[in-house]
């Protein structure tokens, strides 16, 4: 388990797409949009979780079809994020409105779906948990389900720390000298279509 965390945390340090909508999330909705940004995510890699369990994530590496049909998904999405996100209309950043339920459960849905539609999350859980299995411990499903779920918390862990780091540099850099935020609008649809082409190249492979 040791050995699975370390590995975990180095994971981490590669950031991607969901990653980046935490910390543009928390930007622009403050911590509590970032934190449940981060449970979207979280959400999403249960699920991924459970699916590499029961088996269904043998389907996206067996089937290429299937596995072009979620990556195509997951890229058209991206890149409407990436495209909304251009055609937002500039404003000025003040505090973090307190009252964002209806963008907070945007954001969580947005999270969720990044994470759901990206193939490689599911292979990567499929790939990566079997390789921390004992032959000689518990049930396999068990040891699974507990590494899985190991993950999913550091996940919960790892964007709440982001949430607040970029929220404490985001009220520095960005609220205090009341910058225009038109320009991080265009920097997040720019990024958000760059992931989206890069996730439509990825290959089965």
């Amino acid at each position: 388990m040791l050995t699975f965390i370390l590995v975990v945390l180095m994971l981490f340090l590669i950031p991607g797409p969901a990653v980046f909508l935490t910390i543009s999330q928390t930007i622009k909705g403050g911590k509590k949009n970032g934190i449940i940004t981060g449970l979207g995510i979280a959400v999403g890699d249960l699920i991924h979780t459970l699916a590499a369990v029961v088996g269904l994530s043998a389907i996206l590496m067996t089937s290429t079809l299937a596995f072009g049909v979620v990556k195509y998904l997951g890229s058209a999405y991206l890149v409407y994020l990436g495209i909304r996100a251009l055609l937002e209309k500039s404003k000025k950043i003040e505090k973090p409105i307190t009252n964002k339920k209806v963008n907070n459960n945007l954001s969580f849905r947005q999270a969720l779906l990044i994470e759901l539609l990206n193939p490689k999350t599911s292979l990567f859980f499929l790939a990566f948990l079997p390789q921390f299995v004992k032959s000689d411990g518990s049930p396999v499903t068990i040891q699974l389900l507990m590494l899985g779920l190991t993950f999913v918390l550091m996940s919960i862990m790892y964007t709440t720390l982001l949430v607040f780091l970029t929220s404490t540099i985001g009220n520095k850099l960005l609220v205090k000298s009341n910058s225009s935020s038109n320009w991080f609008g265009k920097v997040v649809g720019i990024v958000y279509i760059g992931l989206g082409i890069k996730l439509a190249l990825q290959t089965h492979e």
